[in-house]
């Protein structure tokens, strides 16, 4: 086995208010990618505010991620992550 470090700091914003306070969180100059389910996020209006408050970052977004993805639907992410050069992921 090779000797190796690995660090996943994760942070969990939950409850009223949140989403606006995502552009203090994000880095400056980060190229972001929005993660979501099925949809519902645009009908409860959850969307609605994640985009006024990403407004003027480079984001895009990847959706239909399930409970538990297959690895081709994780593989296009990833294709997607190295394309367009993401450097910060926002599961909503």
């Amino acid at each position: 086995m090779y000797n190796f470090q690995y660090s996943n700091p994760t942070r969990v914003c939950f409850g009223e208010g949140q989403i606006a306070s995502l552009p203090d969180l994000i880095p400056a100059g980060s190229r972001v990618l929005v993660l979501y389910g099925g949809g519902s996020i645009k009908h409860n209006g959850v969307y609605d505010q994640l985009v006024a408050a990403l407004t003027g970052l480079d984001w895009q977004e990847f959706s239909g991620i399930g409970a538990n993805p297959q690895y081709d639907q994780l593989m296009d992410a990833v294709a997607l992550v190295k394309r367009e050069h993401i450097d910060f992921l926002l599961a909503v």
